[in-house]
């Protein structure tokens, strides 16, 4: 495990932390995009949730508190 994996678990296994990320995931990989959803839409929303993926993965990697 690294010092930054470390850091993450430190970071998001506070009820605060925990309450931040829950509120990432909702607002990024659990949101429903409509039919009409643009190319340009879709790669941010795409990139979002990559983003929170690996939040998530760091986290994982440090001691799973998922």
């Amino acid at each position: 495990m690294t010092e930054i994996e470390k850091q993450y678990v430190r970071t998001f296994s506070s009820s605060s932390g925990k309450q931040v990320l829950a509120h990432l995931r909702s607002v990024t990989v659990e949101r429903i995009l409509g039919p009409n959803v643009t190319n340009d839409e879709l790669r941010w929303w795409a990139a979002q949730n990559a983003l929170v993926h690996q939040i998530e993965n760091m986290i994982k990697r440090g001691g799973n508190l998922i």
